[in-house]
């Protein structure tokens, strides 16, 4: 990446557990950072005090009609990577979803970051310098679980990104997907019936992955030391 250019990074869902580590991963390498949340946290709040300058932090709920106020927000901002790690579970089985239900996980969690996304391309075209990584989840490959039909099938959209984008490939803006394992965050525990020792028991390396481990992904991949690797859907599941 060209050092004149500033180094700015919108992260949407950056008040998970993974998003914090993320966007501290991001600051400690001199990123400026545009994090969205819907709801804050502690975290994220002396994340923002300890960073006034880099850090800005913009609320908005993608379930209500934020979207255009949102791109208006980061429009004035040069940013060179996206990352959209947004997670909402609805906590419904397959038996008892409607079509209200897939509308609202495939709105939040991929049409409007996809729409987003849009709204960022050309002026990555300009710099010459792009990355895009959208988080996936393993239960895209299993069918989703017994309550997260609906999420694994918004994740499951993400996937298609990569193959769309990988014309862009040279303007140096480089696609992929992160398709996520079990990681014990506060987004599992919230799960219907989760049997967490059931679940370890299905991983050949049988642990969760640490949260360390998937922000360090997503950095490399999202950053300038990603130099080359593009429309791709990169595995982290521990050998899943």
């Amino acid at each position: 990446m060209n050092k004149s250019l500033k180094k700015v990074v919108l992260i949407l869902g950056g008040s998970s557990d993974i998003g914090i580590e993320i966007i501290s991963k991001f600051l400690s390498n001199n990123w400026k950072v545009i994090a969205h949340f819907n709801r804050n946290n502690k975290k994220l709040n002396q994340l923002k005090i300890d960073n006034p300058s880099n850090l800005i932090l913009i609320n908005a709920n993608f379930e209500k009609k934020t979207f255009n106020s949102f791109l208006k927000k980061i429009k004035k901002f040069n940013i060179s990577s996206f990352i959209n790690l947004v997670g909402f579970i609805d906590n419904i089985s397959y038996q008892k979803i409607n079509l209200a239900n897939l509308i609202k996980s495939l709105q939040v969690n991929s049409l409007i970051p996809i729409l987003i996304q849009k709204n960022l391309l050309n002026n990555m075209k300009k710099k010459k310098f792009g990355r895009v990584l959208h988080l996936s989840s393993i239960g895209v490959k299993y069918g989703g679980g017994e309550n997260t039909f609906s999420y694994s099938l918004s994740k499951c959209l993400l996937e298609f990104q990569p193959a769309y984008l990988k014309k862009l490939s040279k303007f140096n803006i480089l696609s992929n997907v992160l398709r996520v394992g079990f990681v014990k965050t506060k987004i599992h525990l919230k799960i219907k019936n989760k049997n967490l020792k059931k679940r370890i028991n299905l991983i050949p390396m049988q642990r969760p992955a640490k949260i360390k481990e998937i922000s360090d992904m997503v950095f490399f991949l999202s950053s300038e030391k990603n130099s080359y690797i593009s429309n791709e859907t990169i595995t982290i599941a521990g050998g899943e």
